[in-house]
């Protein structure tokens, strides 16, 4: 029976090494059914791990909130102490009559005790009060200190103590010690003390748990001032209108708060079921570790929350398994078959059926890959000469696209070279304008000289054509002045004057002669608005050549007419500003950032696209700047800044 099942056992393993099916279900399903619960578990441990941590630093941050609030009540006891002593009422007060004043006023400062006194009986606060400080701390009195200040005050203070579960065992039946706010301050002749009673003191214990969990928190939580291990003031209930007064604390909290004095943060017992606890030790003014202070909220909320959530986990676990197994399945037989096709096609033509093919759909997978190739392996010549010409449609197809870069760089030389051609045309015109106005000039100057001849010849006869000599003076100096403006722009080299400031408007009045031959034979205005004051400087025929190029410019963009606007104005910071604007084309804004870019052009053979470049040159070097705005169809505007020359 033994080797039987050895037997079978054995065949099984065998079948499972052997068959493809199997080892794939086993690979899909063990990282689901095995891998994949670890890692919820640790997760999951993770998660409630921090979820405790919160809950910890929660009550830890509302324990600093009720300490922060008991500290409070110190130095606010301590304040009203300090500002009674101080108060002229006080100091008024004749000694017989002291006490009985003091005693009008401590229920009015919320005192359960207030008196003057000038030893200080054994208690640091009233010593550092006679030394000239004042103070404030947390002290216990005993039943003999409280019923010599009140006997009424010494019966507030006695506690019955309640048989507590896990505290440390104890034969007293009560507690007649009182723990209290204690604070004196320094007045003349001796020392104010004042001290509240904290035993049963609920008005101060539910104002701190308001101040710890208001209303509408999320957790409702507890609050309790401790004397000792003992509840001497509390919003724990023992029952459900009895609050837990007299109750003790268990001997591990004890034990950890008032023993080894380290705060407690922890689940703990308290009276009657479980509570994320916070305890604190209080010191007294001795130093000594009296007591303690609670915050803490009911662990059963967060516990259920907790519970709700690992089952939700564990059911969308389960949910997920139920989902996934069917569908891991599916998706292994789309592998299974496949292979058993592809097993197929191997053996049929091992049995030399060689036209038997596997024909799968093509996917994006590797076993459909594979079963493509096989069939694929009869006609792989057919494929590699398919390949073959492809590479060659690919080469061939570089070689276009080099071939049209090639002649793109080419047009672009060519381009170029125009462009130079047209720039040493330019120079050449130049200088035959230059040789033109001084040829002018020779005749100019024979012209006048004779006229002068005349003139003087005739004498007194010639009054009679003063008004012709006028005109004809008038001309001829006329054809001097543009014969010299020809000359300045044609060669600005020989007559420049760096190191000097001009009038911007004086050079816009000499540079408008330039380009009236222009403005004769379009319906432009000229409006001119030259209102600075300032000398530009700058070298005159430069910023000609810019204005002239300008002018040209708006000009020609108006060649249905239009209003050409000049102005000139004062800016701050030592500049002057050119404008020139016209209301014709306006530039297209693709084109806009390209204008001043050498060689650029919309004038196609009509422009050399160097004048806005040149223009912006010659500006840069004046250390001025030069920008652009246009709007289609409403205009352009050219904007000059040029720093003044400052005298």
């Amino acid at each position: 029976m033994n080797d039987t099942a050895v037997k079978t056992g054995g065949a099984m393993w065998a079948a499972v090494r052997r068959s493809v099916r199997l080892r794939i279900l086993l690979i899909a399903l063990l990282p689901l059914l095995i891998v994949l619960p670890l890692l919820l578990l640790t997760a999951v441990k993770s998660w409630t791990t921090r979820f405790d941590e919160v809950l910890i630093a929660k009550v830890h941050s509302e324990l600093t909130i009720a300490n922060q609030h008991l500290a409070g009540l110190l130095a606010n006891r301590g304040a009203a102490i300090e500002a009674l002593a101080a108060s002229a009422a006080f100091q008024a007060t004749p000694p017989a009559e002291r006490q009985a004043f003091l005693e009008s006023v401590r229920r009015k400062l919320g005192f359960d005790f207030l008196y003057f006194t000038t030893k200080g009986q054994g208690w640091p606060v009233i010593s550092g009060a006679l030394a000239g400080h004042t103070q404030s701390a947390i002290d216990i009195f005993s039943a003999d200190d409280l019923n010599g200040i009140s006997p009424e005050l010494a019966a507030r203070a006695q506690i019955s103590l309640v048989p507590t579960k896990a505290a440390v065992a104890t034969d007293r039946k009560g507690e007649s010690r009182g723990m209290v706010v204690h604070a004196a301050a320094v007045a003349p002749g001796g020392a104010l003390v004042g001290g509240v009673l904290l035993n049963r003191n609920l008005d101060f214990i539910d104002q701190m748990n308001e101040l710890v969990y208001p209303y509408g928190s999320l957790t409702e939580g507890t609050a309790t001032l401790f004397l000792e291990d003992v509840r001497i003031s509390t919003n724990v209930r023992l029952f459900e209108d009895v609050r837990a007064i007299g109750t003790r604390v268990s001997a591990i909290v004890r034990g950890r708060v008032l023993d080894e004095g380290r705060i407690w943060l922890d689940r703990a017992f308290v009276v009657n079921d479980w509570y994320v606890s916070a305890y604190e030790p209080i010191v007294d003014s001795f130093g000594k570790r009296v007591g303690m202070l609670y915050v803490g909220f009911l662990e059963a909320g967060f516990a259920d929350a907790k519970r709700r959530t690992l089952y939700q986990i564990a059911l969308t676990f389960l949910v997920v398994v139920l989902i996934s197994v069917p569908i891991l399945l599916r998706w292994g037989r789309g592998i299974f078959k496949p292979l058993e096709r592809i097993d197929g096609v191997i053996r049929a033509v091992e049995q030399g059926d060689l036209g038997a093919r596997v024909n799968l759909a093509a996917k994006e997978d590797e076993i459909s890959r594979v079963a493509n190739h096989l069939d694929s392996l009869l006609d792989q010549l057919q494929e590699r000469e398919k390949r073959l010409r492809g590479w060659a449609d690919v080469l061939e197809s570089r070689v276009t696209e080099r071939t049209e870069d090639l002649e793109a760089a080419n047009r672009q030389l060519e381009q170029t070279t125009r462009q130079l051609i047209l720039s040493e045309k330019l120079a050449a015109i130049g200088e035959i304008t230059a040789g033109v106005a001084h040829e002018i000039n020779n005749p100019l100057a024979v012209i006048q000289g004779n006229f002068d001849v005349v003139r003087d010849d005739l004498g007194p006869r010639g009054d009679s054509l003063r008004t012709e000599f006028s005109l004809i003076q008038e001309q001829i100096q006329a054809i001097h002045i543009l014969v010299t403006k020809l000359l300045r722009f044609a060669r600005p080299e020989e007559y420049a004057d760096a190191g000097t400031g001009h009038d911007p408007n004086v050079l816009i009045g000499e540079t408008l002669p330039l380009v009236q031959h222009l403005l004769g034979g379009a319906k432009i205005e000229v409006t001119l608005d030259l209102q600075a004051r300032g000398m530009v400087a700058i070298n005159q025929t430069e910023l000609q050549q810019v204005l002239v190029n300008l002018l040209i410019n708006a000009i020609q963009a108006m060649p249905d007419g239009g209003t050409l606007y000049i102005a000139t104005a004062d800016l701050v910071a030592g500049h002057v500003q050119i404008s020139v604007r016209d209301t014709g084309l306006g530039i297209d804004p693709e084109v806009l950032p390209r204008i001043f870019d050498p060689f650029f052009t919309t004038k196609k053979a009509l422009g050399t696209g160097l004048g806005l470049s040149i223009s912006k040159t010659l500006i840069t070097r004046a250390s001025g700047t030069i920008e652009v705005a246009s709007v289609q169809g409403q205009g352009s505007r050219f904007e000059i800044d040029l720093p003044t020359i400052q005298g």
